[in-house]
């Protein structure tokens, strides 16, 4: 018997890809995988064609736009247009296929913004959504509902699982669409090296992770247009919100394995009164400016760290409540201070291989 074949779209992505690395890991199974070029999961006809082409047993769907606070509230059509066509093309044309077995990546930004913490799988739908995000989430809630459907009217075996905030290697970098620790990690990079007059650093930084917003370049004392360092002001750190929100963050590594295990799992399990999806999280969570500190130090940033009130905090709390997936037998691997460290290393790897030195 052949190794079973199992369809990972959006591989290049960062939990895309730290699910290929542990199924390779793992070596017994055939991963398939296409990029947006070859199949755009966007066009129904396109991916209607890959699932008759391209016989698979399982599909985990981990493609989907995702961003920060402020792509999510700058570009809501983009989200909500972009992530229901990625999921409903994926979904039914993978039952039409006859794939029996599929996985959907959600997010936690389904519950409603002001749901009891910790939250669990039955807050979905009790309340209003969180306004900055509102178009991702419906989106994602979307796709648990299809799920359902497909289970409830073909008795197929679709799943979906709810990730708290991730970061690791192949986060994005990007400073206007990415999430909160990995702009905060790209933040007091730039700081620390102002703070070492290393605008070899800089330049580097900008050239491997996007242009540096004209608001942190002031913060930092970086004149990107005479291309150099200001010697008359200390860097700074300027974080969105009041810093009191609290969060929850899971390494990728840690949600590449809750996949694979949720996958894996017996069917009685997401059957009858039991949910079709599961939250995965750390089950701890900390504040922002309580993870700034800590990024800080990891950084060695020794600088202010200022906050920005009038920008938007976001919910104020949002801390999933992992019992579930623990009763089922997983448990994260990374500490918070591990994982940070980890994404640290991995950030300063793609640098280096931009060109710059070890040292900066």
């Amino acid at each position: 018997m052949g190794k079973e074949r199992i369809f990972v779209a959006g591989h290049r992505g960062m939990v895309g890809s730290a699910i290929v690395r542990s199924l390779e890991a793992m070596g017994e199974a055939e991963i398939v995988t296409r990029s947006h070029r070859q199949v755009d999961l966007t066009d129904q006809a396109a991916v209607g064609k890959f699932f008759r082409e391209q016989p698979v047993d399982r599909v985990i769907l981990a493609a989907a736009r995702v961003g920060g606070i402020h792509a999510n509230n700058v570009y809501p059509a983009d989200f909500i247009y972009t992530n229901l066509m990625i999921q409903a093309n994926v979904i039914h044309q993978a039952w039409r296929a006859g794939v029996r077995n599929l996985l959907f990546l959600g997010s936690s930004c389904i519950y409603p913004k002001l749901a009891p913490q910790p939250m669990r799988e039955e807050h979905l739908l009790t309340g209003l959504l969180e306004p900055t995000n509102e178009a991702y989430a419906v989106a994602k809630i979307a796709g648990i509902k299809m799920c359902e459907s497909y289970n409830r009217q073909y008795a197929t075996c679709y799943r979906a699982v709810m990730p708290t905030n991730l970061y690791g290697p192949g986060d994005n970098y990007h400073l206007e669409n990415s999430h909160v620790l990995p702009a905060m990690l790209r933040k007091y990079h730039l700081a620390r090296l102002s703070e070492l007059g290393d605008l070899a650093g800089i330049q580097t930084d900008e050239l491997c992770f996007g242009a540096i917003p004209d608001d942190i370049c002031r913060a930092i004392g970086y004149r990107r247009q005479s291309g150099e360092l200001a010697g008359d002001r200390r860097p700074q750190v300027v974080l969105w919100g009041t810093g009191t929100p609290r969060r929850e963050f899971l390494h990728v590594d840690d949600m590449a394995a809750a996949c694979l295990h949720v996958m894996a799992l017996d069917q009685a399990h997401f059957s009858g009164d039991n949910p079709s999806f599961v939250n995965v999280g750390s089950g701890r969570d900390i504040s922002i400016a309580e993870v700034a500190e800590r990024v800080a130090r990891l950084v060695g940033f020794s600088g202010p760290t200022v906050f920005n009130p009038a920008q938007p905090d976001g919910t104020p709390r949002k801390l999933l409540d992992t019992s579930r997936i623990n009763a089922l037998g997983w448990r994260p691997r990374f500490s918070l201070e591990e994982g940070l460290a980890d994404a640290y290393r991995a950030y300063r790897t793609r640098l280096q291989g931009q060109g710059a030195t070890p040292d900066s």
